[in-house]
């Protein structure tokens, strides 16, 4: 899938899935995901290759505006697995700890 609108996106899943599988904070979901980017928690963002983009057009937008990087991950069901849930996931994010965790 190109980029869209400007948004850097790569297809180096393979470790970074393994660090959202593994992370102590992440988002999951568009509506998580683009609350998290606007807030300034996000430091990497993944979106499915076989989402919707109407649906994660929100999550595309506030990368661009935030700058941040986006991994397509092959499929929804990939991104759900990968954090641990048993539905697919159309976006999610490794974010930052919240201030004063740590």
């Amino acid at each position: 899938m190109p980029a869209r609108g400007g948004a850097e996106l790569t297809q180096a899943a393979g470790p970074a899935l393994e660090r959202l599988r593994t992370a102590e904070h992440r988002s999951v979901g568009t509506n998580q995901t683009a609350k998290a980017i606007r807030r300034g928690r996000a430091q990497l963002v993944f979106v499915a290759a076989d989402a919707d983009r109407r649906v994660v057009e929100e999550v595309l937008a506030a990368v661009r505006e935030a700058g941040l990087m986006v991994i397509e991950v092959p499929s929804m069901r990939d991104l759900g697995r990968a954090c641990g849930i048993a539905v697919g996931a159309a976006a999610a994010a490794l974010l930052t700890p919240p201030a004063g965790d740590g």
